[in-house]
């Protein structure tokens, strides 16, 4: 297995449990996102889990601590290995919903979105550049008492210093050439791990493939080729 979560950005559960077989045994999970988890609910997130991969629940979840809670607690029958909320949402709702998580769910929160720049966060009030914004909500990760965050392989090294036992998830990973689409800030898979990421997040790439399944091995190769040399 690889530490790929293939992120199916799709509404058909018929095209995400196909992507699932065929990516299986290859990939390390598959994450569902809010657009696939609205369209089909748990019955859904359940269809994609039959083919015997952890599920990584992205939901984002961002409310007053006791709604997240409620939130998270609705959601533990189907025992995600991992489930996203934004940082953003302060201290106590990310110690809420981590309380509220069943054994076995790494609880991660989404630092700075992928497709943000340093202008995009100056229009919202955040002062300093994405990397500032990480640095301040891994801290605030870590007094929350989470497992971990989301944020850009530009990012991770940084996050892994001030913490080093916490779990990195990366999005906005691209093999070398391929289209950015709407992300800003991205870097190769290998890039990712060698800077400290647990969890490669990787989506088009896959799921845009003629062939997924020959897709996610030939990234998988390149991990270990790249490794070797």
């Amino acid at each position: 297995m690889t530490p790929i979560f293939v992120a199916i950005d799709t509404r058909d559960v018929h095209r995400a449990a196909a992507i699932a077989r065929d990516v299986r045994g290859v990939a390390g999970g598959m994450k569902l996102g809010l657009e696939f988890f609205l369209a089909n609910g748990h019955d859904g997130v359940l269809r994609v889990a039959e083919r015997g991969m952890p599920i990584f629940l992205d939901l984002k979840l961002h409310d007053i601590p006791n709604t997240v809670a409620k939130a998270v607690e609705s959601i533990a029958p189907l025992s995600p290995a991992i489930l996203t909320v934004h940082a953003a949402g302060g201290r106590e709702m990310m110690a809420a919903a981590k309380a509220a998580a069943p054994t076995g769910t790494k609880v991660v929160g989404v630092t700075v979105l992928t497709s943000l720049d340093a202008g995009d966060l100056a229009k919202t009030g955040i002062a300093g550049t994405p990397a500032d914004q990480v640095r301040r909500l891994t801290e605030l990760a870590v007094e929350a008492g989470i497992d971990g965050i989301v944020c850009s392989g530009e990012e991770v090294a940084a996050a892994r210093d001030i913490w080093p036992e916490g779990f990195f998830v990366v999005p906005g990973v691209r093999p070398p050439g391929a289209d950015v689409a709407d992300q800003k800030r991205v870097v190769t898979p290998f890039d990712a791990l060698n800077d400290g990421a647990s969890v490669l997040v990787i989506g088009r790439p896959i799921t845009g493939a003629a062939d997924p399944a020959q897709a996610i091995r030939e990234i998988a190769e390149s991990l270990k080729k790249e490794a070797i040399e």
